[in-house]
């Protein structure tokens, strides 16, 4: 078992529907902001709109031929939610979502597609168009800025294992047949990944599970990583190169 994991940090997947989202909520009917960043057909997209009324979304996917789909199917709304195509790591965010405008940013099985020395970039463009805490004068203190929910594969996970020699592009990170790539993810490095680019850990814990092939008598383990990190009350004081600033 890798460093780090451990039986003690299994933990349930999201709770069923989006009643995660509401936890967001300052107040009942508030209305929400979300970034759905990698949103491929709209699979999450689309319930998302549905259970819940009060939300806006923003949505952006690498493949131009996935928004064009989400831009075709029925249930698209201006008025509810607007798609967009985004290279993340170096397309402004800021062209298509107002600053500091999100209250929350989903990042779903996106980071371990993209190349470990890129994925800084990501986070600051996210880092962008996420709330910043608002100052209550009441009590004189400044409320935490708004979080990203991340989810992806941990290390050691059976798509991990499954790759034969020669698929290995470096440490954690695998190219597979098709030529798309996976990166298996630690805490201590998807922590340090966030810190250093300006965000405050508040969840970051190993989902172990199993899947069970009854067919074929087989049950193979399952890693993922499940996170939740906030956009700091500090400005960001990232150690790498920022987006549009690489040398």
């Amino acid at each position: 078992m890798a460093k780090g994991l451990s039986r003690r940090s299994q933990i349930p997947g999201l709770p069923r529907g989006f009643v995660w989202l509401k936890r967001f909520a300052e107040f009942e009917d508030q209305k929400l902001t979300v970034l759905e960043a990698g949103c491929g057909v709209g699979n999450c997209l689309f319930p998302l709109l549905e259970e819940d009324p009060n939300i806006f979304a923003y949505a952006c996917d690498f493949s131009p031929r996935a928004v064009e789909y989400v831009k075709q199917n029925p249930l698209y709304d201006t008025e509810r939610c607007r798609v967009f195509q985004c290279d993340l790591t170096k397309d402004d965010l800021l062209e298509h979502v107002p600053p500091e405008s999100v209250d929350v940013v989903t990042l779903i099985f996106v980071l371990s597609a993209v190349h470990p020395d890129k994925m800084h970039l990501i986070l600051q463009n996210i880092y962008k168009v996420l709330q910043s805490g608002p100052f209550i004068a009441v009590t004189n203190v400044l409320k935490p800025g708004k979080s990203v929910l991340f989810r992806d594969y941990g290390l050691y996970d059976h798509a991990m294992l499954r790759f034969k020699a020669g698929s290995k592009l470096a440490e954690n990170f695998y190219v597979r047949q098709d030529g798309t790539r996976s990166y298996f993810f630690t805490d201590e490095f998807l922590a340090r990944l966030f810190l250093d680019t300006g965000y405050e850990e508040e969840v970051n814990e190993y989902v172990f599970r199993e899947t069970v092939n009854k067919k074929e008598g087989l049950c193979v383990p399952r890693v993922f990583l499940q996170s939740k990190f906030r956009k700091s009350l500090k400005n960001p004081t990232p150690v790498t190169p920022g987006l549009g600033h690489e040398s």
